[in-house]
């Protein structure tokens, strides 16, 4: 069977509206075509508190070994960006995702982020209060369809640098 190992690191993320950043993680395939060899297939960062820049720096390390038994389904990464407020509590910052690269290599990516927006009410009790709205279904953010007639306001960019190796496609027929 064709395999596919995603080497690299979630490096960080800036243009958010503060600080205190850290990011949850999935990587997002077709059951039916995918199988995990290796690897943790989610997980999340540390909580960065930068002290002279609004970029936050992560360098979590992604090592994912995946088996196919077809490309359909190409392996995505769905993330979430999470601001910690000096008291420990958790506000959703943005939504976001990519498809990862399908070419051998090392690729630097930018993940733009999105956060749904609320009615007036919800985005005053959001600046005042804190806790912004949230997806009743994550699966939302990598299936298109519904996704595109959601109000959103953009929020920052997540930067992933990802190694791609490919082993054994052109044996099994897939040719790029």
């Amino acid at each position: 069977m064709p395999e596919v190992h995603f080497i690299g690191e979630l490096q960080g993320a800036s243009g958010f509206p503060a600080s205190e950043l850290f990011c949850k993680y999935k990587f997002v395939l077709d059951d039916d075509n995918w199988e995990l060899l290796e690897g943790v297939m989610e997980g999340q960062t540390q909580v960065d508190n930068p002290q002279e820049s609004d970029e936050s720096v992560w360098a979590h390390p992604i090592d994912v070994h995946l088996k196919a038994s077809s490309i359909k389904g190409w392996p995505k990464i769905n993330v979430q960006v999470w601001h910690q407020d000096r008291f420990g509590r958790n506000e959703l910052y943005g939504y976001g995702f990519c498809h990862l690269p399908t070419a051998p290599g090392q690729f630097d990516l930018e993940i733009v982020t999105w956060r749904p927006e609320g009615s007036l009410l919800e985005e005053l009790k959001a600046y005042f209060l804190g806790g912004v709205p949230h997806l009743r279904n994550d699966n939302l953010v990598v299936q298109g369809g519904d996704r595109y007639r959601l109000k959103t306001v953009p929020m920052g960019k997540v930067f992933l640098q990802i190694g791609v190796i490919l082993k054994d496609f052109a044996k099994y027929g897939v040719h790029w």
